[in-house]
C-alpha cells in the first residue's frame, strides 16, 4: 500500500490525485469503484488508473517537516489544501494546532469504535442465531443420514456375511486347517 503523499514523475511532469479529482469527476467515480479501500485512493495504483499510466517513476514521502521534501508543484497543491480529506499528515500543523487535531481525532475514533463495536455485537448475535438454526437443520439432516447409512450398512453386512458363510459351507473353499 502506498503512503500519503504519493505521486508519479513522468517526462518531467508530476502526476497526483486531489480530493476534487477523486470525488468530483467521472474518472474519480470510476476510480472509487476500482479501489477497494479508501486508503488506496491516494496510492500509485490509483494514480496510474486515473491517468491511464503504465510507466513513470513512483514517488512518495511521508515526512512533511519541510516543503523541501516535495516537488514545488506538490508544495503549492498542499498550500492550496487540494489534499484536504485525503490525509492528515503530521508536520503541517504547529504543535498547539496538532494537539487540538489529536483531541478531535481521538474523540472521533472513540465514537467510531463505539459504533463499530455495536455493529459487531449485532453481527455476532445474528451469526449465533444463524448458527443455532444451522445446527438444528444440520442435526436433522445428519440424523436422516445416519438412519439411511445404518440401513444400508446393515444390508451390506447381511450380504457380505451370507456370501462369506455360503462359500465357507463348501469344504473345498476352506483352508486345510479348517476343513
Amino acid at each position: 500500500m502506498c503512503e500519503f503523499l504519493s505521486w508519479i514523475e513522468k517526462n518531467g511532469d508530476i502526476l497526483y490525485l486531489t480530493y476534487d479529482d477523486i470525488y468530483h469527476t467521472e474518472k474519480g467515480k470510476k476510480l472509487q469503484k476500482y479501489c477497494k479501500c479508501i486508503s488506496d485512493l491516494v496510492g500509485h495504483g490509483a494514480i496510474r488508473y486515473y491517468f491511464k499510466l503504465e510507466d513513470g517513476e513512483n514517488k512518495e514521502c511521508t515526512d512533511f517537516s519541510t516543503p523541501d521534501n516535495f516537488p514545488a508543484k506538490l508544495v503549492d497543491a498542499i498550500k492550496r489544501c487540494e489534499f484536504a480529506g485525503l490525509g492528515a499528515p503530521r508536520g503541517l500543523l504547529k504543535q498547539q494546532a496538532y494537539a487540538e487535531y489529536k483531541k478531535i481525532q481521538q474523540q472521533a475514533y472513540a465514537e467510531y469504535k463505539k459504533i463499530q463495536q455495536q455493529a459487531y455485537a449485532e453481527y455476532k448475535k445474528i451469526q449465533q442465531q444463524a448458527y443455532a438454526e444451522y445446527g438444528k437443520i444440520q442435526q436433522q439432516a445428519y440424523a436422516e443420514y445416519e438412519k439411511i447409512q445404518q440401513q444400508a450398512y446393515a444390508e451390506y453386512e447381511k450380504i457380505q456375511q451370507q456370501a462369506f458363510w455360503e462359500l465357507f459351507k463348501s469344504k473345498k473353499n476352506r483352508k486345510l486347517l479348517w476343513r
